[in-house]
């Protein structure tokens, strides 16, 4: 399972494509211009112009693109993902999309003669950088088990969820806890600010206490900087949560703080802070 064909070369995409080179898997990446991709065809990766002739001679289909929408584009358009995947191949969905698509892909590609996962990823641009992603991965579980030699190329936190779209419904509870996590720490930070702390002092103050998190410790210094890189953007959160919501729906769920920061978060995107990070969420708060 040494040939991989790579549709989604962008900011997770990219890493992940240097990581697998890197380890002395051959790459395949499509792209509508080689300009776009040209820094990892330097890396070592193959450049193709259509889906068709990326796919067609790989072992293994690795997908990570923007949204619901383009999954179904880059999987079911005429010369797709699956009408171009060989036989026996394994196809592995790792965008954030909705369950019943995940579902949907996988019956539709065994039908087939394929072995689809769903396999979506948290940690953001950095951890695709450093290989360190956290992979949730629902599916057949032999399926799982022959592909973890990539998933281990890209990830260090690796977990099977059980069948498929289970790897969805994980990332979108992961995404519930950090919308939830992230508005603390602006609230927090709001209050710390308003009444005259030492910010930076306060960050170190209650950073290894029982407020501390990943949130706290990625976008604390941050939004101190007033650093609004993208690690993930506003814009991608925004989708997931409105993913969440969807589903908290179908099961009856009323999820209130979920609901309320997307809706700070939308309101962020609709005054051009869709490519932000996430920390951006400060300026809610008039941080």
């Amino acid at each position: 399972m040494k040939r991989i064909a790579f549709i989604g070369a962008g900011k997770m995409g990219k890493p992940m494509i240097r990581n697998l080179v890197k380890l002395g898997f051959e790459v395949h990446v499509f792209a509508r211009s080689i300009m776009k991709v040209y820094d990892i065809i330097s890396n070592g990766a193959k450049y193709h112009s259509t889906i068709n002739d990326c796919v067609k001679e790989c072992e293994v289909v690795i997908s990570i693109v923007g949204f619901p929408k383009d999954v179904e584009e880059v999987y079911f358009a005429p010369g797709g993902i699956l009408d171009s995947a060989q036989e026996g191949s394994y196809v592995i969905d790792m965008t954030t999309t909705s369950p019943s698509l995940a579902k949907m892909l996988h019956e539709e590609g065994t039908r087939r003669g394929l072995h689809v996962l769903d396999a979506p990823v948290t940690g953001g641009v950095k951890a695709a950088k450093d290989a360190t992603l956290s992979i949730m991965i629902g599916g057949g579980e032999d399926d799982y088990r022959a592909c973890l030699p990539l998933f281990r190329a890209m990830g260090t936190n690796i977990n099977y969820m059980g069948e498929p779209g289970m790897g969805q419904h994980t990332k979108l509870a992961n995404q519930i806890i950090i919308a939830g996590t992230l508005a603390g720490v602006c609230e927090g930070m709001t209050y710390a600010r308003s009444i005259g702390l030492d910010m930076p002092k306060f960050l170190r103050a209650v950073s290894t206490g029982g407020a501390g998190s990943h949130q706290l410790d990625s976008a604390g210094p941050k939004i101190l900087d007033r650093d609004f890189t993208p690690g993930f953007t506003v814009k991608h959160f925004v989708k997931d949560m409105l993913l969440a919501i969807d589903e908290a729906g179908k099961e009856a769920l009323d999820l209130d703080v979920l609901v309320t920061v997307m809706s700070h978060f939308k309101k962020l995107e609709e005054d051009g802070k869709g490519e932000n990070g996430t920390q951006v969420l400060i300026r809610y708060y008039g941080g």
